[in-house]
Order: C-alpha cells, then sequence, then structure tokens
C-alpha cells in the first residue's frame, strides 16, 4: 500500500526532454557564452601567475631572474598565449555586454549601447597605450 493520497501512484509526471551534455555547442550564443565562462580561468591564472612574481620579486634578485628564467619555458609561452587570447576574449566579451547589465538614462531617455561600449574600449586603448609605453621607453 503507499502512504499517498489515493491515486497517486498514477499521476501524470510533468515531461522533461532529454538534453544532450554538448546543448551548448549546438549555437554560437551558447559556445561564446561557456567560453567566455572558461575565460575566467585564464584570468584567474594570469591572477595567480602575477601573485607568484610578486613573491618572487619581494625574495629577491636571484629569486625574481629564476622564476622569470621558469616562465620562459616552452610549454609555459604557449600557455600564456593561450590564456593571453582567453582573456582578450574575456574582456570583449564583458565590454559588449556593458550596456546589458548597466543601464543609463539621460533625460529619461536610454543610452544606447555604443554609447555605453565606447568608453570602455577607449580606456582600453589608453591604458595599453600607457603600459606599452612605460615598458617599450627602457
Amino acid at each position: 500500500m503507499s502512504s499517498g493520497p489515493p491515486g497517486a501512484d498514477f499521476a501524470p509526471r510533468p515531461y522533461r526532454a532529454r538534453m544532450s551534455t554538448y546543448w551548448w555547442l549546438q549555437r554560437w550564443r551558447h559556445l561564446k557564452f561557456m567560453l567566455r565562462e572558461l575565460s575566467s580561468v585564464a584570468v584567474g591564472y594570469f591572477i595567480v601567475i602575477t601573485l607568484l612574481q610578486i613573491r618572487a620579486l619581494v625574495q629577491g634578485p636571484e629569486a625574481y631572474a629564476a622564476f622569470q628564467d621558469c616562465l620562459q619555458a616552452p610549454l609555459l609561452l604557449a600557455l600564456h598565449a593561450a590564456a593571453f587570447l582567453f582573456v582578450v576574449f574575456h574582456t570583449i566579451t564583458w565590454f559588449n555586454v556593458t550596456p546589458r547589465a548597466i543601464v543609463l538614462r539621460v533625460g529619461g531617455k536610454r543610452l544606447p549601447d555604443l554609447a555605453v561600449i565606447a568608453p570602455n574600449y577607449a580606456a582600453w586603448v589608453v591604458i595599453s597605450g600607457l603600459v606599452a609605453w612605460f615598458i617599450l621607453r627602457g
């Protein structure tokens, strides 16, 4: 005997369509979303590398030189290149989604998406230029 109400054993169950494990490969939007989520691992990787670099710098010139030599291994250079591409992808996709996250209104009207996105790209170019100038000047 069942402990539920009479007829509960025969009650219809909601239909749940089976979904493939690889559902996100079927549309570019979904693949882009998954890649953006995965790219956060590359961001974390660069944070860890930066913290390790600061630690080596604090430990002295010998430790820093050894750390820099370690970073120049071919396998790590390939990993850095792949992580860099993921970080650039991460940045571009987040800049493009900014107007959906931040709705700016001026005079009661919503600003166009380009007015929200463009300052992000402009700041990125200016800051990248300043960093390149500091690094390349000597």
